[in-house]
């Protein structure tokens, strides 16, 4: 029995042109994450009682997975929740920044909205393999960048995400190659600022 579903996509493959292309936002969403999702519901398809629970319950209590499936919850889980929410935060012609108790966290924590994308680039530029840049809220409910490996997700650790990026070679290869710094530049450019602000106020 199938538990989760691939999501649509909020907008048209080439809805993020130039930024991110179409032919990439067509395999990312149509190849990768609905391959995890294939595969988290073939690892849960013997236990009901894991296939009643949500996303984010999976990844929370993932010491509570027997281990003979827990890495391939671990793995295919958190692509197919880190994958959802990074479509939501990102839209064409949103909000080109964000405003009222957003903007005062992110000024507080970081200075600026510039100084936080710089840090969370380097962040993702600097993460070895593939991987995921991060904005959570921790435990204090203070603002914090970090990366994650593969489809780790900070969920698991207790943290509340309100932004990410993905830097799995396939989320950027076809347009930007090699050049990871350029992709995560140009990812700005299609922030959902809305959802940012959506997440960050259900977190706090």
């Amino acid at each position: 029995m199938a538990t989760f579903t691939l999501p649509a996509l909020p907008y048209a493959f080439d809805a993020l042109e130039p930024h991110i292309d179409a032919k990439t936002m067509e395999i990312h969403h149509d190849k990768h994450h609905a391959a995890y999702v294939n595969n988290l519901n073939d690892a849960l398809k013997d236990h009901a009682d894991l296939q009643a629970k949500s996303i984010e319950e999976l990844l929370k209590g993932l010491g509570q997975v027997p281990e003979a499936i827990r890495t391939k919850v671990r793995n295919n889980g958190g692509g197919h929740y880190n994958h959802t929410l990074f479509w939501d935060l990102m839209q064409p012609g949103g909000a080109k920044a964000p405003t009222g108790e957003l903007l005062e966290a992110i000024n507080g924590s970081f200075g600026s909205v510039a100084e936080m994308a710089k840090q969370v680039n380097t962040s993702g530029a600097t993460r070895f393999g593939s991987g995921w840049a991060w904005v959570v809220l921790d435990d204090k409910k203070n603002l914090a960048i970090l990366s994650t490996a593969n489809q780790d997700s900070p969920i698991t650790d207790g943290l509340s995400p309100i932004l990410t990026i993905d830097v799995w070679e396939h989320a950027y290869y076809l347009k930007y190659q090699n050049r990871r710094p350029d992709y995560l530049t140009a990812w700005w450019n299609v922030v959902n600022w809305d959802e940012v602000a959506k997440r960050f106020a259900a977190a706090k």
